[in-house]
């Protein structure tokens, strides 16, 4: 062979290149090739993914990028260059060194030169050139572009120039034929250019899919990117379908004139040979304090100093205990010496130290690394490994060799804090955060497709809710697991061909974004190791994903936000506050009987992993009598593991019934009631049964938990039998029956895909008992916490209200004279936040307190005015919702009569100041402060708001009703008709899911809080509506057909029962599909008759239907004839409007008991 593909979009050139890099490479070993280029768009995103791929198919990876080129600076920000910001170049690493440069050229058009593009331009080309072979790529090269514009002398300066930065050799002119004009006169023009330049040619094929059949997909992938229809005329397309991974011998028949150009792709390919580094860690170097001559030395004398603290100090071991754990610790300490992690743990403990001495609460630990003693004593983690048999080989296996994987909580509002310490110690150069890429999963991309190839959304919207929910389902697995998905697809063309689209284009990347936890320390300048991109925000990443960082040797860490610490912390502040009370939170009894009663009654909203409804119902059913019981409930309570309560629940309440396969299963189930809970337990079991190391048993445990078949078939036979190169016994030889040790493992294996790490378990385990301690013994100041961490969510901020009215606790309004900021404790009520105020903004409210604590409580609303806006705090805007939220009752007026008359006040006190400035008195100046109150504005007499439209008030400038709910007065009502709450299809921040069913069908019931109507392409009207109930809004679509059947009903705050079905998306808030929608008002009824008998009856026969008659409306009546049980409905023509003014009729010669209005059930009548 003598071509290789040097221009190559793969699905890295996000939205634009359908290139699967596995395909890609699969295609050209088929094509014979022995190389191959990646160029994706400005970035190097796929270029780990692609030298692995490459390189397992013994195809040399040529590592490249089409970089954007500005016209002129790649900091200018304007077009000075005609319509032009920037033209496209090729550049490809033909050594590491060029690799190197490569990486800091794409992370310069991220960093600095970011404009619609990351841009370069010829100064960092310059800079950075050595290593680097150059193309001039296609007709959105320089050269290409002056070329068509008929500029061949200044085209042919710009090669020279080009030429001259690369060296002779390393630039090459860039032939390419795809059917387009513009591309004949190019080609001709680059081949005289070549010659009275002297500048080598290749041919290049632009690549953006695979196979030739893909064009039409790939076509369907541009209008996704440019939310374009493919039946729209004026809109991006690639014309030809040329675009696709040709063959050798296509390529030579394009270019028959230019067989030497065709060969020089080869040879350039051949040239580059770059070599990625895996494995080789890359850990910063940790500057220890003075007096100390290594990094280890201050590591071990940070273990000693929490070993005297933690172990010694706490007085729960004895000496004979103590002697083993220093001796685990040691042991510990040498393992991570070995594998040369040391710097690695002090990294940790330096950032986590700082947090815990700068006021930023770091949580208790996550993951294995709550098993090391070494995590303990240097505070990394905070939970007693021994005391709650936790295992360090879980966290660092000696026969494994792995970077340590230490992920740390910090408070959510305070993780950035933690981020810039880290970036100012190293370097702000040499920390990054991490690139993660959204995919068009299955259901996506049906809808995606079906959109573009212009489907109805009705239909796109059925044939995506045919796949199930599930992790990693795809459309080819979605066709095999439901039978009416499959006939659908076989038996429709048009079905059929849209299915078969979205298959191609399933699983490209369509998005970035950042890492939502995700932070790498370099020991260097991060572009000297990664490729960086660019967040929104500006901040740079590193364009390699999490895993390839891993693989490359890079420190990764993990920095989660978790809003539950700041609920811990405020609450602790709270309590302060409030009884003058300090709160060691870290030093509760976990076993406390109070608070594990409390867990059991359910009540558990806020209480951290254990808040949703489903977990509230199984801690009902659990009653948790221990920590233990905690930690083996957040353990269980998942997909799969569920499987096992109903198990560990009979244990639990029947222990004596628990039974063992062997007695040496006992001391290692017993906490668990004889079920296996844990990966650790899987670990302990093949150490103590058959004499594994913990190295082993941990490498044992991994294959089972990644379900490796062929490494659980050949561990059986150790197991039982055991191994004698590997020091394994094995159960038999330990006098464990041999049909025993096979049912154990079979166990084991069955349970092991399930088991959860107890490490991470027991540290989340702790933070729940935290909350729930402060929940049961403190819950006003826990309450006023748990609101404040949702301020800024409303909805969340609804539904803890209702919590605290369940619990009792009122929910005052904010107010400017005793509120802060934040919800606090005041007494036993609640004070709303007054941050929670919209448009107020955070240093206006501060400045409020402010003068409020400098000057005293405000009188008066004239009072307030005056001493905020002469000091311009404030302005009319925000006055105006401080009297809507409340926080003005304190003053002298109602509602109404501060909001008729502040815009005055705020008038005047401008005016008096404006004065003052000129030097002007005014008539205030001129009377005593006795006088003065005399001539202050009065309130108009016009009382207050009523009740609803204080609530809407409330509702507009707090995002929730505080003092009421418009729909309390129709709670019996809701309660009998609805089927779901609004709060059901929120996504639950827990589990990651919605509680409703995808496609469930649902009554809800509420007033309209929004309204948008859109029109399909056929012009007919749809809408949009939120409904509003007592828990919180849902979205509700309505598709035409509806619209036009129930629009008279589509008023704002209208009191609505809407019957429909659950749309639910992977990581969205479910919606409601409506079916039918039914006013308050206009609530099915039934009239029921009694008589005592057919005579009785027959008697009022005549006046009964003549009133009956009289009453025009929908409602159903019933007669009952008492003495018989008859039961009769009258047909249609006898509907009545069953109202008050009806019943007034009848009763006139019907006893009250014996006619009865009943509001029908409209489930039941769905």
């Amino acid at each position: 062979m003598s071509f290789c593909h040097l221009h190559t979009h793969t699905e890295y050139s996000l939205l634009d290149g359908s290139n699967k890099i596995k395909e890609y490479v699969k295609r050209v070993k088929e094509l014979g090739m022995n190389s191959a280029a990646i160029t994706d768009h400005g970035n190097m995103y796929g270029v780990v993914e692609f030298y692995k791929t490459a390189k397992a198919n013994d195809i040399n990876p040529v590592i490249g990028c089409e970089v954007y080129v500005a016209p002129n600076s790649r900091f200018d920000r304007e077009t000075s260059h005609g319509d032009d910001r920037y033209y496209h170049l090729i550049l490809l690493a033909e050594n590491n060194t060029g690799y190197a440069n490569l990486m800091k050229i794409v992370s310069i058009g991220f960093t600095e030169g970011y404009y619609y593009r990351p841009r370069v331009d010829f100064e960092t080309l310059e800079r950075y050139h050595e290593g680097l072979i150059c193309l001039s790529a296609c007709l959105a090269g320089e050269i290409p572009r002056y070329i068509v514009r008929g500029f061949y002398d200044e085209a042919k300066e710009i090669a020279r120039k080009y030429q001259d930065c690369f060296g002779k050799d390393n630039f090459f002119l860039e032939l390419q034929d795809h059917g387009i004009d513009d591309q004949k006169l190019v080609n001709q023009q680059l081949l005289r250019m070549s010659k009275e330049l002297e500048i080598g040619l290749v041919c290049t094929n632009d690549v953006h899919y695979t196979y030739e059949s893909d064009a039409e997909a790939h076509d369907v992938l541009l209008c996704i990117q440019t939310g374009k229809k493919v039946s729209d005329e004026d809109r991006m397309r690639y014309d030809g379908g040329q675009f696709f991974v040709k063959s050798e011998e296509q390529m030579r028949a394009l270019f028959p004139y230019a067989t030497e150009a065709i060969e020089n792709t080869q040879k350039i390919a051949d040239r580059c040979n770059v070599t990625l580094e895996f494995g080789n860690y890359k850990i910063p170097k940790y500057e220890v304090p003075e007096g100390y001559d290594s990094a280890e030395a201050f590591l071990t004398e940070l273990c000693e100093k929490g070993f005297r603290e933690k172990y010694i100090g706490c007085g729960e071991y004895s000496a004979k205990e103590l002697k083993k754990i220093h001796a685990d610790m040691d042991y510990e300490l040498g393992i991570i010496k070995t594998m040369g992690f040391i710097e690695y743990i002090l990294i940790v403990w330096d950032y986590i130290n700082w947090c815990r001495t700068h006021d930023c609460w770091v949580g208790p630990g996550r993951g294995s690394a709550a098993g090391s003693r070494v995590c303990y004593c240097t505070g990394i983690t905070d939970i007693d490994p021994v005391k709650y048999n936790l295992l360090f080989e879980r966290f660092l296996n000696p026969e494994r060799v792995s970077m340590p994987d230490i992920d740390v909580d910090f408070e959510y509002a305070e993780r950035y804090r933690a981020i810039e310490y880290v970036q100012q110690k190293y370097g702000h150069d040499s920390v990054t955060q991490i690139v993660t890429f959204g995919t068009m999963a299955a259901r996506g991309v049906i809808k995606s497709v079906g959109k573009a190839l212009d489907f109805p959304y009705a239909e796109t919207d059925r044939l995506a809710k045919m796949v199930p929910q599930e992790l990693n389902i795809t459309i080819d697995k979605a066709l095999q697991m439901n039978p009416e998905f499959k006939g659908i697809y076989d038996s429709d063309a048009r079905v059929h061909e849209m299915i078969d689209m979205a298959k191609r284009l399933e699983g490209l990347p369509n998005h970035t974004s950042v890492h939502a936890a995700g932070v790498v320390i370099y020991p260097g300048v991060a572009s000297d190791y990664v490729p960086l991109g660019r967040a929104n925000d500006g901040s740079p990443t590193a364009e390699y994903n999490m895993v390839q960082l891993e693989e490359l040797g890079l420190l990764k860490m993990d920095f989660l936000g978790l809003r539950t610490l700041t609920v811990l912390k405020d609450s602790v502040k709270n309590i302060k506050a409030s009884r003058g009370i300090d709160v060691d939170i870290d030093h509760i009894d976990f076993n406390d009987k109070g608070t594990l009663d409390f867990i059991g009654t359910g009540k558990t909203e806020g209480v951290f992993q254990l808040e949703s409804a489903g977990m509230q119902s199984f801690m009902k059913e659990l009653s948790p009598q221990s920590f233990e019981d905690i930690v083996a409930g957040i353990s269980l309570y998942r997909p799969g593991p569920m499987d096992f309560i109903p198990n560990y629940i009979k244990g639990k309440n029947n222990p004596k019934e628990i039974s063992y396969v062997t007695p040496e299963l006992e001391s290692i189930l017993e906490p668990t009631y004889g079920c296996i809970v844990y990966q650790e337990q899987v670990m302990q079991i093949v150490q103590k049964l058959a004499g594994y190391t913990m190295g082993q048993a941990d490498n044992i445990r991994r294959a089972m938990s990644k379900k490796k078949q062929y490494v659980i078939d050949a561990e059986r036979q150790s197991f039982v039998y055991g191994d004698k190169e590997r020091g394994i016994k094995g159960c038999v030889a330990n006098g464990i029956d041999e049909k025993a040790a096979n049912s154990i493992y079979d166990s084991m294996v069955d349970f092991a895909k399930y088991a959860f790490n107890k490490s991470h378990a027991a540290a989340y385990a702790k933070i729940s008992v935290q909350t729930a301690w402060l929940k049961n013994y403190y819950p006003v100041e826990f309450m006023a916490a748990l609101m404040t961490s949702v301020i800024d969510n409303s909805a969340k901020a609804a539904q803890y209200l209702y919590s605290c009215r369940d619990m009792g606790i009122k929910v005052l309004p904010p107010d400017i004279n005793c509120g802060q900021g934040e919800f606090t404790a005041e007494g036993d009520h609640v004070r709303y936040g007054m941050y929670a105020i919209k448009s107020l903004g955070r240093p206006v409210i501060d400045q409020i307190i402010e003068e409020r604590e400098s000057g005293g409580r405000y009188r008066t609303l004239s009072d307030f005015i005056e001493r905020t806006c002469q000091k311009e705090l404030i302005n009319k805007r925000a006055i105006e919702n401080l009297i809507k939220a409340g926080a003005c009752d304190s003053l002298d007026g109602t509602r109404k009569q501060m909001a008729m008359v502040y815009a005055s006040i705020v008038d005047r006190v401008q005016h008096d100041k404006k004065s003052t400035m000129a030097g002007q008195m005014s008539l205030f100046d001129l009377v005593s402060d006795e006088d003065r109150q005399s001539f202050e504005l009065k309130y108009p007499n016009v009382g207050e708001y009523d009740a609803e439209e204080a609530l809407a008030y409330e509702k507009e400038v707090l995002g929730i009703y505080l003092s009421g709910h418009p729909l309390e007065k129709y709670a019996a009502a809701l309660k009998k008709n609805i089927t779901a709450n609004a709060i059901d299809f929120v996504l639950e921040e827990e589990s990651g899911a919605v509680k409703i069913k995808d496609n469930a069908h649902v009554v809800i019931g509420g007033m309209i809080a929004t309204k948008t109507i859109k029109f399909t392409k056929y012009n007919q009207a749809m809408a949009f509506i939120t409904i509003e109930d007592l828990t919180g809004t849902v979205e509700v679509i309505i598709f035409p057909r509806d619209y036009e059947r129930y629009q008279r009903y589509l008023q704002d705050d209208a009191k609505i029962f809407v019957i429909g079905h659950a749309t639910v998306e992977d990581e969205q808030n479910g919606k409601i599909i409506c079916e039918r929608i039914i006013p308050f008002d206009e609530l099915p009824k039934q009239l029921w008759l009694r008589f005592d008998t057919m005579e009785d009856y027959k008697k009022n026969e005549s006046r009964l239907l003549e009133t009956i008659r009289e009453s025009d409306g929908g409602d159903e009546v019933i007669i009952y004839i008492a003495d018989t049980k008859q039961m009769k409905k009258l047909g249609r023509n006898y509907s009545v409007n069953a109202n008050n003014e009806l019943m007034e009729q009848l009763l006139e010669f019907l006893d009250k008991e014996n006619a009865k209005i009943v509001e029908k059930n409209i489930e039941k009548m769905c």
